[in-house]
């Protein structure tokens, strides 16, 4: 069996994706190596990510080592990895994906709705930002960057009143103490591909891509392929306030997707099914645009939309 390199962020929640990956290759009878590579987005820490705007904030690195064949892939979390790919590198698999969807945590509050006028919330996500000041204006929003063990220390020190984080992280690192509510999809629509994760390598190295083709899982590929169709129309990235989550129904895909102000003064909703992801995320996105992304997102970005900003 070949000796398999795999290209990996340094975070907490990075290290465990990418021995859970290790893991299952050595399953199969691979020796495996993690490299640790510091990104963009890892050096950059006391700022708001969506004050960065830096195209492949967290990959770009992590693809320089895939280009210099120091590493064989590279496991990411799919909502960081950009839609659009350069031709050399290629999406190999899209593992069954956690739970997608953004939990509310709190040392004092059951649920979100329980919060006090003028709460403290800690989040540096757009997305996330939009949808609570769009039914809760009356909260404060403060931004909360580093790793999940950072950000929890922050709400148990007081510095919060709640903090809103992505169920799978957490799932993963088994750190669901202070979850108090799992926020459904029509309150806190989740990022594009948040929970699955995608694992990326060379378009010309048949031989890994053909060891990588027993972790892709079908379903979470199509919903993934979906939300992502959806962000590759609106030109936007992780790092803007727009969410997407497709799931299976019936034999057929539903893709709920919202674009927001970032202030929540106005929030899109847009739902709609179909069988082809693809073609099912791009009606979405051109149907939103026609309501009024558009002007969102050119307000967001300071450029035309045309121009996507992906992370």
């Amino acid at each position: 069996m070949a000796k398999l390199r795999i290209g990996s962020r340094g975070s907490q929640l990075a290290l465990w994706q990418a021995n859970h990956v290790s893991s299952l290759l050595r399953e199969r009878g691979h020796e495996v190596e993690i490299e640790i590579i510091k990104t963009t987005g890892d050096k950059i820490t006391e700022v708001a990510l969506a004050q960065v705007g830096t195209k492949g904030m967290f990959t770009k690195e992590i693809e320089e080592a895939l280009a210099e064949r120091r590493v064989h892939l590279a496991v990411h979390s799919l909502k960081d990895l950009p839609t659009e790919l350069a031709s050399t590198f290629t999406l190999a698999a899209v593992m069954k994906r956690q739970d997608p969807r953004d939990v509310f945590l709190s040392l004092c509050y059951n649920c979100f709705v329980e919060l006090p006028r003028g709460g403290r919330v800690g989040t540096s996500s757009l997305r996330r930002q939009a949808q609570i000041k769009s039914v809760r204006p009356d909260l404060n929003i403060f931004p909360l960057r580093g790793n999940v063990d950072t950000r929890l220390r922050k709400l148990e020190s007081g510095e919060f009143d709640a903090i809103i984080l992505a169920a799978a992280g957490l799932n993963r690192l088994e750190r669901t103490e202070r979850v108090r509510e799992v926020l459904p999809v029509d309150v806190m629509c989740p990022a594009v591909g948040q929970g699955a994760l995608g694992i990326e390598s060379r378009s010309d190295d048949a031989a890994t891509l053909e060891e990588l083709v027993f972790l892709d899982d079908l379903a979470a590929r199509r919903t993934t392929a979906a939300e992502r169709a959806l962000l590759r129309t609106l030109g936007g990235g992780c790092q803007v306030p727009i969410g997407a989550y497709a799931e299976g129904v019936d034999g057929v895909l539903k893709l709920t997707a919202i674009v927001a102000q970032p202030d929540g003064s106005q929030v899109l909703r847009e739902q709609q099914t179909g069988s082809d992801p693809e073609g099912l995320g791009a009606r979405v996105g051109k149907k939103l645009l026609a309501r009024g992304a558009d002007a969102i997102l050119r307000a967001v970005y300071g450029a035309a939309v045309a121009a996507p900003q992906q992370p």
